[in-house]
């Protein structure tokens, strides 16, 4: 119900006055509830209807009964009734107009019956359906809880209620209805199964499991049974968002699906698939179940089918990347938690896995620390959670970009925005407009009048400037309030604009003259150069996402976007990097489309008859009954609320700067169109003129002179390098000398020394050289500063020492640790750097400590 919330409060008008809803939804913080009892799911389809003002308590109830009575055909001595403990009301009904007796209708407490939108909001008491699988159990000491008996399937909530900041309860200006039904949880009554697992919207996707498990449902124990129920209701929900163009990530919905994949993963390993479980040990058997949910969609969601390409892939992809981690994560977690059991044993406390470790094995492995938390607590071990969110915050605070959030700050007058009716946008048809102040606001705060020098926010009863959205920025430009008597004019250079409360365009600006106040009439100019800019990038981007589909497949789909006066950026799904032949293709496709000067066609129509029509909506982004629809006769046809050329001719031309990844699953194009088209070009002529001139050739010449120039160079540092080595040899020679005999039994040569600023490669040959010179038993530590505040380290020791147990890795660990670095590598030779030059001499001298006691031994 949260995108009715506005309506039930009134701060946007109805459209209409009641709605049916079928809703997908996804529920996840009640997951491990998933399989073990007989309801919980995290993927369900929620029936609804909902009365804005139109209706309320005595027709929701009468229908609620209808439909399940008669419709439906539930028996009414099996259903029972919840209400509000204080709704008498509510009561009353239930008995005198329907009449269910006394004895099965319950009253039940705020917990229970009362619902809120969150901790503020909408909200009122509630009175839900419960069908009851054992009547026989009788009427006395009844648990409407008890989950082997009862069932809730329908809930119907009063919506009558603003609950505020303080906890206190205000009437709504009109009383609203917001309904619920199960489609899942009616699914197993009506079939009479024993969960709704079993019900024919899950069941074949669990056959399927058990098949490729190669164990039978019926027989399995209810472990087993479990493990197959999860499956198959996590299946069925990674599908539909994939499809919906949710992919697997690290954050937001993306980790939703990846920790559901993850799940699905880990428990069919369990279960004992092994890759595809038809024979491919390589193979993976998520997109084989996902075929199941595919074939049980295609009469309720057509999209499905086809997506389907996508989705398997996408799950193909996924699974076979964290399989690749999986067993390393499994040995890892099973030696954490013997440690922690370890521990446990030792200090006598109750055994607990770090949250420190739980992040590795989350942010290293990809285990969800859900999962991490269901194997520990197999073990009787728990998780330091608290420690867990610290790290996780840390995590968050380094790599997740901020996000700008649009505010409407009225703290010191909360009626404004309900005095404010929605802007009236006239920017489609001119960029300059009359209007009139209907309020001011300076740090959130509303204000009469503001004077020159300061930031306000302006709202307008009509406005020709575009306020962002669809991914279109805000358009630029000026608002001027004329001179009246003995009075200076204001200017107000307008820098954005935003949508905040509805339909409510924010203005916001700096007033460089005058000053301005609500009530006066302003007039309002957008900068036409920079509208320009922004409606050649918004059309570009309606063809870039049409030539996209016609060049890598029409299976994917818009992701996110960005129309600014500089460049646009577009945001799609699609599972690899494109080619350079693709890119190409794209730019040919966009660049003939705006040569064909095709004029654009603008209209609105109904929702029902733009998708009908086949215009490609835009996933998250709401619609209303009415759409706006702009399309490239022949090319593309999209919903669209942006502002567009009149003629692809407008656009000039077109190229794309940049393709890259941002997300698993998501790439991103950054191009560039019309004037920012040739500003680019003109750019990148002048930086190859540039070349030219230094290079002294033709600008078809440039590839083949730097080639030249580039092999020129590989030649000379080879060269440079060679007579490095050989000065460092030369320079190690003359350090042969000063090698000291350790033992009385082998005589081990042993030799520690720097070489001042030789690099690290010479230091590499250097030893190498003396380990020869010096023969079997040797040993060899030098180091040396090669600038930079750097240093080089290299141990190599002779079969003959090595043999005595000592590693050249162990020598160095210590050695690069003083020297504020690490490095390591075979029994026989190591190397290491370092950041700390002044530390070097006495590391060496501690490494040459060390060697002798080991080597006297």
């Amino acid at each position: 119900m949260l995108q009715f919330k506005p309506i039930f409060l009134g701060k946007v008008p109805r459209e209409v006055p009641s709605a049916a809803t079928s809703q997908k939804c996804i529920r996840t913080n009640d997951i491990e509830n998933v399989g073990r009892t007989s309801r919980h799911q995290t993927f369900f389809e929620m029936l609804g209807n909902f009365s804005f003002g139109d209706y309320f308590k005595k027709e929701a109830i009468k229908w609620a009964w209808e439909l399940s009575t008669s419709e439906y055909g539930l028996p009414a001595d099996k259903l029972w009734i919840s209400v509000y403990q204080d709704d008498d009301e509510t009561f009353a009904l239930w008995h005198d107009e329907i009449g269910v007796p006394k004895e099965r209708i319950i009253r039940l407490g705020e917990d229970d019956n009362f619902w809120t939108s969150g901790a503020t909001g909408p909200c009122g008491p509630c009175s839900e359906i419960y069908y009851d699988f054992h009547p026989g159990r009788g009427t006395s000491n009844v648990d409407l809880g008890d989950d082997t008996r009862f069932i809730e399937f329908y809930n119907l909530v009063f919506m009558q209620y603003n609950k505020k900041d303080d906890g206190s309860l205000e009437p709504l200006k009109q009383k609203n209805i917001d309904t619920g039904l199960g489609l899942e949880r009616m699914a197993r009554i009506l079939q009479k199964v024993p969960n709704n697992y079993e019900t024919d919207l899950i069941f074949p996707i669990i056959e399927k499991a058990a098949e490729l498990a190669n164990v039978s449902y019926a027989l399995a124990d209810d472990s087993t049974k479990t493990k197959l129920k999860i499956i198959g209701d996590h299946m069925r929900a990674v599908v539909y968002l994939i499809s919906d163009g949710v992919n697997p990530s690290n954050i937001g919905r993306g980790y939703v699906v990846r920790r559901l994949i993850r799940r699905v993963v880990r428990t069919g390993r369990l279960l004992g698939v092994k890759g595809d479980g038809m024979g491919d040990l390589q193979g993976a058997f998520l997109p084989i179940l996902a075929k199941k949910v595919i074939q049980l969609s295609t009469n309720i969601d057509a999209d499905v089918k086809t997506r389907a390409s996508r989705i398997l892939e996408e799950l193909k992809r996924e699974e076979l990347r964290f399989v690749l981690t999986l067993e390393r994560g499994e040995k890892l977690l099973d030696q954490m938690l013997a440690d922690a059991l370890l521990n446990a044993q030792g200090t006598e406390t109750a055994p607990c896995l770090s949250g420190k470790d739980a992040f590795v094995l989350y942010d290293t492995y990809g285990f969800p620390v859900e999962i991490t938390n269901e194997v520990a607590e197999e073990r009787g071990i728990s998780i330091d959670m608290n420690s867990f969110d610290i790290e996780m915050e840390k995590q968050r605070q380094l790599s997740q970009a901020a996000h700008d959030t649009v505010k409407l700050g009225v703290e010191n007058g909360a009626n404004l925005a309900e005095d404010i009716p929605d802007t009236e946008f006239l920017g489609y048809n001119t960029l300059r407009s009359k209007a009139v102040v209907e309020g001011l606001l300076v740090n959130g705060s509303p204000v009469a009048q503001v004077s020159k020098g300061s930031e306000v926010e302006i709202l307008l009863n009509r406005t020709p400037f575009y306020a962002e959205s669809g991914g279109q920025i805000g358009d630029n430009g000026f608002l001027y309030m004329m001179e009246a008597e003995n009075e200076q004019p204001a200017i107000v250079e307008i820098k954005d604009v935003q949508k905040s409360m509805g339909n409510i365009f924010v203005h916001k600006g700096t007033i460089t003259e005058g000053m301005i106040e609500v009530g006066r009439e302003v007039e309002a100019a957008v900068d036409p150069n920079l509208r320009q800019r922004a409606k050649v990038h918004h059309t570009a981007t309606h063809l870039l996402q049409s030539a996209l589909k016609r060049v890598i497949g029409q299976e994917t789909s818009q992701a996110g976007s960005l129309v600014a006066f500089d460049r646009l950026r577009f945001d799609f799904n699609f599972h690899r990097p494109l080619q350079d032949k693709e890119l190409v293709e794209i730019e040919g496709l966009i660049n003939q489309w705006i040569g064909d000067a095709a004029i654009l066609e603008t209209k609105v129509m109904s929702l029902t008859d733009a998708k009908r029509d086949g215009a490609i909506a835009m996933f998250g982004e709401k619609y209303g009954e009415q759409v706006r629809v702009v399309e490239v006769p022949g090319v593309s046809m999209e919903l669209c609320g942006g502002t567009h050329v009149s003629n692809t001719a407008e656009i000039r031309g077109f190229k794309i700067i940049s393709e890259q990844g941002i997300a698993s699953g998501v790439r991103r194009i950054e191009a560039v169109a019309g004037d920012a088209f040739i500003e680019y070009v003109l750019t990148r002529d002048n930086y190859m003129k540039q070349l030219c001139s230094t290079l002294k050739v033709k600008a078809e010449e440039v590839t083949g002179r730097v080639g030249g120039l580039l092999e020129e160079l590989r030649l000379t540092r080879n060269e440079v390098s060679a007579a490095r080595a050989k000065a460092a040899i030369y320079k190690a020679s003359t350090l042969s000398s000063r090698a000291s005999t350790i033992g009385t039994s082998k005589n081990i040569r042993l030799l520690v020394e720097s070489m001042d600023d030789v690099d690290a490669d010479s230091l590499k040959s250097a030893a190498e050289y003396l380990v020869d010179l010096l023969k079997d038993p040797a040993a060899v530590v030098l180091g040396s500063c090669p600038g930079d505040g750097k240093v080089s380290l290299v141990v190599a020791l002779t079969p003959g020492v090595v043999d005595l147990g000592i590693k050249a890795g162990d020598i160095i660990k210590p050695l690069a640790k003083s020297c504020g670095g690490g490095g390591g590598g075979r029994p026989n030779f190591a190397q290491a750097g370092g950041r700390k030059p002044e530390n070097l001499l006495g590391a060496l001298e501690e490494a040459r400590e060390q060697l002798k006691k080991l080597l006297e031994k």
